[in-house]
């Protein structure tokens, strides 16, 4: 039985994962489904956002321990290739031009955890807890773990769930901005359906250009971010969703960038 399954919402996708009975470990099934996912997403217009989203009351778990065990046998070299087929999976999600919500129900571990904080928005119920224990096994943390955390969190906090492998409640990360919103228990996925509810009222394209500028404001200087931000602002200027949302602006008017998408 397939551990991944997608829906097609209209202007959204969701991928589930499926593999309740290990608290959503990853699985080959969930790595194809998201890639398949966030390729469709990038090349159908109509797509406003992917959500991912799993059954059984636990987002993810990360990497299944009972299959990293056999990690030693193998060289080093299939080591690597084994993590750069997880790093392909953050790259696609951080890469994807239209914005990703994960819906967090229970907690995240792990590259769990990293495929949450990877996307463009984190809903977590408010009973959720977030781990990074990978100490705890002798192991070093994957997926931009380190570079999530270290972005996201003041460098203490971010210590003391590396170094330690100490459990954080949703509440205190949400108070630190690493999360986008709490929903009561069990209400994540309703959460983050609202959520894309907001985004489809958008401009899909130029979501896509904020995006990208984000990511790269995260990683470079200023002047090569005035020179992103200049490039992106004069193809902006000539989009259909520009001459939309200056009439609509100049007619006092809601836009209507749905419109847009449907003739795409």
């Amino acid at each position: 039985m397939s551990m991944a399954r997608i829906d097609d919402l209209g202007d959204r996708l969701v991928v589930w994962n499926l593999n309740a009975a290990r608290r959503g470990a990853l699985t080959p099934d969930y790595y194809a489904a998201l890639h398949e996912v966030i390729a469709t997403a990038a090349a159908t217009p109509r797509i406003v956002a992917v959500i991912l989203a799993s059954e059984g009351g636990f987002f993810c778990a990360g990497g299944d321990l009972s299959v990293l065990a056999t990690r030693a046998a193998q060289t080093e070299a299939e080591r690597r290739g084994n993590v750069d087929r997880l790093h392909d999976l953050v790259r696609a999600i951080t890469g994807c031009p239209k914005p990703m919500i994960a819906a967090v129900e229970g907690g995240a571990a792990g590259a769990g955890l990293s495929l949450a904080l990877a996307c463009d928005f984190a809903v977590a119920s408010d009973t959720a807890r977030f781990t990074a224990a990978y100490v705890k096994a002798g192991l070093v943390p994957d997926a931009g773990l380190t570079h999530f955390l270290s972005v996201l969190l003041p460098r203490a906090m971010a210590s003391r769930m590396l170094l330690l492998g100490e459990p954080v409640p949703a509440d205190r990360l949400h108070a630190l901005g690493a999360l986008s919103e709490l929903a009561t228990e069990g209400g994540a996925f309703d959460a983050a359906m609202a959520l894309a509810d907001r985004l489809a009222q958008g401009p899909s394209a130029t979501q896509g250009d904020i995006k990208a500028l984000i990511a790269s404001a995260a990683t470079g200087d200023l002047m090569a971010q005035l020179d992103a931000e200049r490039d992106a602002m004069a193809r902006a200027q000539g989009s259909p969703e520009a001459a939309e949302g200056i009439n609509a602006f100049l007619e006092k008017r809601a836009p209507d960038f749905a419109k847009l998408r449907s003739v795409s």
